[in-house]
């Protein structure tokens, strides 16, 4: 069996609080200067690599000289304050060594459930990839509230995924990977190794909470591949102590837990566009927008676009038609529609001089555009 990571180009790799804090004894400088080094060996090896990393409370409660995660959220905002700080400035030095760049990223789950946030967030996470900058994520924990919050950040890196559209989703953690029962209380279990994203019956081979210094347990990481198959991408569940883990995975060497997605990417994001998204506006092409969507598969910029009907705003749902009225399209628009309309039939390099600013060169972007 050969590891899925190996063909993929673009991953999200999560790793857990117990693995960054050395199971919560304070930042393991040694463990990230390692992750930094694996890394950076997925980039020469022409990967793009977007980095989930817990460890901010862990780390604040160490700072703090709290032994027991604390239950209150004012205390629990506290610890990530204090931790964010340490946690960044250690991977920031670390990568440095490898002379890649780094980037913080906050985020909650309205920032990826409101359609203009979510389309903010992937338009910066998509240039951070193409800067050749490892964007490294976490939960904005001092400002959520459990009305907001993901819960714990294998779903946070679920999100992920889905919002950059990667192929694979790597969860690194103290566990081998899946087993067929709780190998602490059963001595008969054995390793999945490979299985079906979204089975019913892996939520029931997997066990409850996690450590006291994380969230997760094995069953959060079960849904978080479920959510992520959604997308078309697979998951990975691994252990984080395996030297060179995350290279080994990608020249193919089958490690830990791989979960299939059955979904297409294209189809996935195809249905997720045309099916579960209200329509807001539609855009009359030209003969030239036209072919450049449908044979050539471009983005719609402008200057293609003959007309703007409805009330939208940016991020939202907008369906593309041709001259004769026909629907070839659906996207998400990265201007509103008044914006639209005075932006149409002109240069992208017009865009600036008529709005006074520029969110991006094209009306619809191929990455969130789908035909139909």
């Amino acid at each position: 069996m050969k590891s899925i990571l190996a063909n993929s180009k673009r991953l999200v790799v999560k790793v857990g609080s117990s693995l960054v804090t050395n199971s919560g004894a304070g930042l393991d400088h040694a463990a990230i200067a390692n992750w930094a080094e694996q890394i950076a060996r997925l980039k020469e090896m022409g990967r793009e690599v977007v980095l989930v990393s817990s460890g901010a409370v862990a780390e604040g409660m160490q700072r703090l000289g709290w032994k027991k995660r604390p239950s209150a959220v004012h205390e629990l905002q506290a610890a990530a304050a204090v931790g964010q700080m340490g946690l960044v400035q250690v991977y920031e030095s670390c990568f440095r060594k490898h002379s890649l760049h780094t980037a913080q990223i906050l985020l909650t789950h309205d920032d990826l459930s409101d359609r203009k946030r979510y389309l903010n967030a992937r338009t910066t996470l998509r240039t951070l990839l193409e800067l050749n900058v490892i964007p490294i994520i976490n939960e904005n924990d001092t400002v959520v509230t459990d009305e907001i919050r993901f819960g714990d950040n294998d779903t946070l890196g679920a999100l992920v995924t889905n919002l950059i559209e990667a192929d694979t989703l790597v969860i690194l953690t103290d566990q081998s990977g899946l087993f067929s029962a709780d190998p602490r209380k059963d001595p008969t279990a054995t390793l999945i190794q490979e299985a079906t994203a979204g089975e019913a019956e892996l939520e029931k081979m997997a066990g409850g909470a996690g450590s006291d210094i994380g969230r997760g347990g094995m069953l959060t990481k079960i849904l978080a591949a479920k959510r992520a198959m959604r997308s078309g991408a697979h998951t990975i569940i691994a252990s984080g102590r395996e030297r060179d883990v995350l290279v080994r995975l990608a020249q193919g060497e089958a490690i830990g837990t791989q979960l299939i997605a059955q979904t297409m990417p294209i189809a996935a994001r195809k249905q997720w566009l045309a099916d579960h998204l209200q329509v807001r506006g539609r855009v009359m092409l030209d003969e030239g927008a036209t072919k450049a969507l449908c044979l050539e598969g471009k983005s719609l910029l402008p200057i293609g676009v003959c007309e703007v009907s409805g009330d939208f705003e940016r991020g939202e749902v907008v369906t593309c038609i041709d001259r004769d009225g026909r629907e070839i399209a659906r996207g998400l628009i990265n201007y509103a529609a008044g914006e639209a309309r005075k932006i149409m039939r002109h240069a992208s390099v017009e865009i600036e001089p008529i709005l006074g600013y520029v969110d991006e060169p094209e009306l619809i972007h191929r990455d969130n555009l789908v035909l139909l």
